[in-house]
């Protein structure tokens, strides 16, 4: 099939207003009379409060209020298990949790005003270790719970795994761990909230969920007495989002008061310093993992066991296991397995979704294991995943329905371009090839009840479309892909396409960015509204030209004939011509798209999503033996994409996706110590830059999934997923050490060496 838009590298819609300085971030908002809120946060990880005074910050001229606990609700909480209340009156749980805020004329005296708020403490003694919060003499964090394992049901039990041990003719088991890491959004979070006179509210934000955050506000507005309001969410341009704006958080709740009690708009915007103190990272885990197979390499069983830092609240961070079954289950055909997930409420920072969202994780059990396990078997770690690859049309352990899958093709072409016979176990002492796969999501995920995205596609007299999509732009290029899609089905130029997204009072509901699913959920959605426009337009356009509308084809902007193309007339001529007629040319269509995924049932089955993403990647390394040092001297990424609606911006993601894996396994991790962080800024986090850059080969494999828009899968998580595996694989065939303890750093290779040489 030949696209005339579709498949081509088409810049980013958005990418003139944020290089010229015009994209409005949430820093920039200024409205008249707006007041600057800032958050005093605790002393110690984990205390009583006993009394706290604010008389002092009251009196400084130019604060207009000072908010704690009693201000709010008694029993108000937000998160996931509402477990958080937005400011804490009586007991601390971590040095983020909030104690009061204030709003003043500028940010200078507010932060000066809670310099003057006195707080008495109680310091109790904290826990910073899961398996010692685990132990039944563990002082018990949340009270009301009883206890400081989550009653969450994360259990998946597929076939007979003892059985399938049994019989297995190899078998390893290894134990790994992985850290905290941020997300370092260039933009920090924050939010503008004011109050009209009839008490509705609008919110300036940049948070991914503007539907489900106006929900949740609306519920806040209740709990404070304001019941029948309105919430409007104003999305600012995100500038930067990789789950840690996947939930609301006490700050937008405490600039909802602030602006509430004054009757003004109050901005609160985070410092870098709060940036990465008081948001959610990637939470860290301690993997038991165990797998077997058969003399002839195939996988027999699959066993692992997950203990989560859970922090002191619970947010999104803890739903994670469910995701953390997709790879467990359903990488490489396995056909028993059994996994366990245990969230621990510890006096640690609490955690959140982060791009792939448990999978990164979890797949760096699985694959490194899966390298022992080739090593103990005998057989290349190529060959056993050729062996067990995934194929289209399996129903995996877990009731994912695969429809396409170009995962063969994908580990195959990583492995052509490392040369992979040719280099592996065989180069330099100190060089090493390794690779790693990956399954994810690709056609949305059923999470919620609803996985679905509303459109509303308007076309005026000249031709030109507008799009109301539900779906948010936070960086990965939706607005271009979804104006695309448009342009293609309806047969105009890409420039004629204007996406609106960003106001909740004139876009449709969508679910939130997550789950890699706009490309796949929104773009449906819109494709679905262009059709209606389209029927409606090609009845309009074979009157004209006097053909029946089935005749009728539209490309670039002309409408013409298929069977005569001399019959043609310029589309925006053709709707003025109706409009001076019939008054008739105004052409609007709606259409809310919710795909055929399910929601997982009590046993943790079911089809999760519409389609799923596979991919593999491979890497050469070299380790300085004396430093400990690691150098990737090649990188390859092959990625099964359904169809590249925009190869250029599919790039991006991959591109994007491999360098933060590379630091995810690397450099990366935020250093706590008994509850305080050690690293909060750029100069002590060790994030990548670009002189960190290798060389990234880029393989797109395309299998055109049928359920997707003209083919399409999701592409924004998977290309973070195996990056870790891959690079600790390679290390492994460089040096022979494998480093179970993410990050790999200089330190931790040359110990390896060192304990490797004594033995």
């Amino acid at each position: 099939m030949s696209f005339n838009i579709i498949g081509k590298k088409i810049p980013k819609k958005d990418a003139p207003f944020k290089v010229t300085g015009q994209a409005l971030y949430i820093d920039d908002v200024e409205l008249p009379g707006m007041l600057y809120g800032k958050i005093l946060y605790s002393k110690y990880p984990h205390a009583r409060i006993l009394h706290i005074d604010t008389s002092k910050a009251e009196k400084l001229p130019g604060v207009k209020a000072v908010i704690t606990a009693k201000d709010f609700p008694p029993h108000f909480r937000i998160g996931f298990m509402k477990d958080n209340p937005p400011l804490k009156g009586t007991k601390v749980l971590s040095t983020r949790d909030e104690i009061a805020a204030v709003c003043a004329i500028s940010p200078e005296i507010a932060e000066e005003a809670l310099d003057l708020i006195s707080v008495e403490y109680e310091v109790l003694q904290g826990i910073f270790d899961p398996l010692v919060a685990m132990r039944e003499d563990a002082p018990i964090l949340h009270e009301e719970v009883g206890s400081n394992i989550l009653k969450l049901p994360w259990r998946l039990v597929c076939g007979d795994v003892e059985k399938a041990k049994k019989e297995s003719a190899y078998v390893v088991e290894d134990t790994f761990t992985t850290q905290w890491v941020t997300h370092c959004c260039l933009a920090t979070s924050g939010c503008v909230a004011y109050f009209d006179v009839n008490n509705n509210l609008t919110m300036y934000s940049n948070t991914q969920i503007p539907s489900l955050a106006q929900n949740e506000f609306l519920e806040a507005l209740t709990a404070l007495g304001l019941r029948n309001r309105r919430v409007r969410i104003i999305q600012v341009t995100i500038g930067g989002g990789f789950g840690s704006k996947l939930d609301t958080y006490p700050y937008e709740y405490i600039a909802i008061l602030l602006a509430l009690k004054t009757r003004k708009p109050v901005k609160i915007v985070f410092s870098r310093d709060e940036e990465f103190f008081a948001t959610s990272p990637r939470q860290c885990t301690i993997t038991k993992i165990s797998q077997g197979c058969d003399r002839d390499g195939r996988l027999t069983f699959r066993e692992v066991e997950m203990i989560l830092d859970n922090g002191a609240y619970t947010s999104w961070g803890a739903t994670t296991p469910s995701v953390m079954m997709m790879p467990i289950s359903s990488l490489y055909r396995v056909p028993n397995v059994k996994y366990t997930a245990t969230c621990v409420y510890t006096n640690n920072t609490y955690c959140q979704a982060m791009r792939g969202y448990g999978n990164p994780q979890a797949t760096f059990a699985i694959e490194s294991s899966l390298d022992h396990l080739a090593e103990e078997s005998g057989i290349d770690p190529y060959d056993l995943r050729i062996i067990n690859a995934n194929e289209p049309g399996e129903i995996t352990p877990q009731g994912f329905r695969v429809t396409t899958c170009g995962l063969k093709e994908c580990i195959e072409e990583v492995a052509k371009r490392l040369n992979w016979k040719e280099k592996r176990g065989r180069g330099l002492k100190k060089r090493g090839v390794g690779i790693a796969s990956l399954i994810h999501v690709g056609g949305g995920a059923r999470v919620y009840k609803s996985d679905g995205c509303g459109t509303i596609i308007k076309m005026d007299d000249f031709g030109k479309v507008d799009v109301f999509t539900g779906a948010s732009d936070i960086g990965q290029g939706a607005d271009t892909v979804i104006a695309q899609i448009v342009a293609e089905e309806l047969g105009v130029p890409v420039e004629d396409v204007n996406v609106i997204h960003n106001d909740t009072d004139i876009c449709p509901w969508d679910v939130g960015v997550h789950a890699s699913r706009t490309t796949f959920v929104a773009g449906n959605s819109a494709l679905f509204a262009a059709k209606k426009i389209k029927k409606k337009l090609l009845e309009i356009l074979s009157k004209l030209l006097e053909v029946p509308p089935e005749d009728v084809a539209i490309k670039n902007g002309i409408a013409f004939s298929k069977s005569d193309p001399q019959k043609s007339i310029p589309l925006a001529r053709a709707l003025r011509r109706i409009h001076f007629t019939t008054g008739g040319s105004m052409l609007m269509a709606e259409h809310f798209y919710d795909p055929q995924n399910e929601n997982l049932n009590k046993e943790f089955r079911g089809n999760l999503s519409a389609a799923y993403a596979y991919g593999t990647h491979g890497v050469e390394v070299e380790v300085d033996t004396e430093t400990g040092k690691v150098k990737i001297l090649k990188y390859v990424a092959a990625h099964d994409v359904g169809r590249a609606i925009n190869p250029l911006l599919l790039e991006g993601q991959i591109y994007g996706g491999v360098l933060q894996g590379i630091g995810y396994a690397l450099s990366e991790k935020m250093i706590y110590d008994n509850g305080y962080l050690k690293n909060g800024n750029f100069l002590d986090y060790k994030i990548l830059t670009v002189r960190d850059v290798p060389p990234v080969e880029i393989v797109i494999i395309e299998t055109n999934e049928e359920a997707g828009p003209f083919g399409a899968k999701g592409i924004g998580e998977p290309g973070l997923v195996p990056t870790a595996p891959a690079i600790a694989n390679a290390i492994y065939d460089a040096v022979g050490v494998r480093i179970r303890d993410l990050p790999i750093t200089p330190e931790k290779v040359l110990k390896a060496l060192k304990e490797k040489n004594k033995g």
